[in-house]
């Protein structure tokens, strides 16, 4: 078996984060849907946990990115100020 080249194992390496950041999300939104009306200290805290983790994994996902070449400016606009 042969070694991936670089360009390969950075795309794998960003395929890989992408899906971890969507299963993140993924794990966000089933929470949400059964968060009771009047969330409670225990789902406030669930809640900041998930989004930490999410936030990581978003993290990660745009590094992988810009390893891979896909390196972008900034989303922000700047309309409006």
């Amino acid at each position: 078996m042969t070694d991936l080249d670089p360009a390969a194992a950075d795309r794998e390496t960003l395929l890989r984060a992408a899906a971890a950041h969507t299963a993140t999300a993924q794990d966000v939104e089933a929470f949400l849907r059964r968060l009771p009306e009047v969330p409670d200290a225990s789902a406030i805290t669930e809640y900041a946990n998930l989004l930490t983790r999410e936030q990581r994994q978003r993290a990660d996902r745009e590094a992988a990115a810009d390893a891979f070449g896909l390196t972008i400016g900034s989303l922000e606009s700047d309309q409006g100020t």
